[in-house]
């Protein structure tokens, strides 16, 4: 069995042949033992036969004996809260 690697690791779900969770980018925070990749996807919505607005999600991942675990996530529900996290941040760097 070939090794996972931080490259290998989506978010994306499928059910009966339909994208519930639909990856539309990835990016790769850090590497190693501890991995943490930041998500943007869309969720299928069942009502309206169409996907929702894009969210984004930060993901932690342990790897064991060559495979990752997920660890923890954070899910960031819309863009004016990443707006908000955003803001937050760039403020905090500047003090430093």
């Amino acid at each position: 069995m070939a090794e996972t690697t931080v490259d290998d690791l989506s978010i994306e779900y499928s059910e009966d042949g339909q994208v519930l969770v639909k990856q539309l980018d990835k990016k790769v925070l850090t590497k190693g033992a501890w991995s943490t990749i930041m998500y943007k996807y869309q969720d299928w919505d069942k009502r309206k036969e169409e996907y929702a607005a894009p969210k984004f999600t930060i993901r932690r991942y342990q790897k064991r004996n060559g495979e990752y675990f997920q660890k923890s996530k954070f899910n960031i529900s819309s863009a004016d809260q990443a707006r908000s996290i955003i803001a937050a941040l760039e403020e905090w760097i500047a003090e430093e």
